[in-house]
């Protein structure tokens, strides 16, 4: 289908945030920030402490944890991925049924693409470290020079660049990024709870629901395969029990 058109078959598409939302990056992406502020000779914090950094935009991150000095952040980042790159991406483990729960929506005509802040060339390697690569149709992420790290901007290449119809996609994630790139891009908000933004945050963000164990993804497109529907976002009364 050529770029600007829409996909207007009856299937679920689903954009899949991968830290937080398929694996659990806590150890690799924790100690790869311990490693930069140790190279730069910066105080370095505990790993709990560097749990709100999982899922923003590292630069940013980075930022916040050098007093808003973005040359040095840039340093910070460059630090990080000189372990990244060779360590720190395989010190991550999907969550506990996520690969059944691909299967299931793979098996019932869904297109599921990973859309990720984490540059492509890392995300790529992990998703096939995992050997979750046959349950996606691909693995869209950012540029190594920070091109398309914020989720709005993402989100609308995706959409273009596939021809997704935003009507029958769902965004799933769990940081208030992916709510806001949704939204932003006409898609519908679905946060995960096993991540690190919590009900709270996502709440707050504007998600149109909740769901707390991944096998619940498996569920998620069936009402609305071959319904376009506008995306409204729920009452906080309906998005506890998804």
């Amino acid at each position: 289908m050529p770029r600007g058109g829409h996909d207007t078959t009856d299937r679920m598409n689903l954009l899949l945030d991968l830290d937080g939302t398929l694996t659990d990056p806590r150890e690799g992406i924790t100690r790869c920030i311990q490693h930069a502020l140790e190279r730069l000779g910066r105080p370095v914090p505990a790993q709990d402490e560097l749990l709100g950094c999982i899922g923003p935009p590292l630069h940013a991150s980075f930022e916040e944890l050098l007093d808003g000095d973005g040359t040095l952040a840039h340093r910070a980042v460059a630090f990080y991925r000189e372990r990244f790159g060779e360590v720190g991406l395989y010190e991550n483990v999907p969550y506990p049924g996520i690969a059944d729960a691909l299967e299931t929506l793979q098996q019932r005509g869904a297109r599921l693409f990973v859309a990720t802040s984490k540059p492509t060339i890392y995300a790529r390697r992990i998703i096939s470290h995992f050997g979750l690569e046959g349950r996606l149709e691909d693995v869209f992420g950012s540029e190594l020079d920070g091109t398309r790290t914020n989720k709005v901007e993402l989100l609308a290449w995706i959409l273009e660049r596939t021809a997704l119809d935003p009507r029958c996609t769902l965004m799933v994630g769990d940081r208030r990024h992916d709510i806001a790139g949704a939204i932003a891009n006409g898609v519908e908000p679905i946060g995960v709870t096993w991540g690190y933004g919590g009900h709270r945050e996502l709440l707050d963000a504007g998600a149109a629901r909740l769901i707390d164990r991944p096998s619940q993804l498996a569920a998620l497109g069936l009402s609305a395969v071959g319904s376009p529907r506008l995306y409204k976002p729920a009452a906080f009364g309906d998005t506890e029990t998804q």
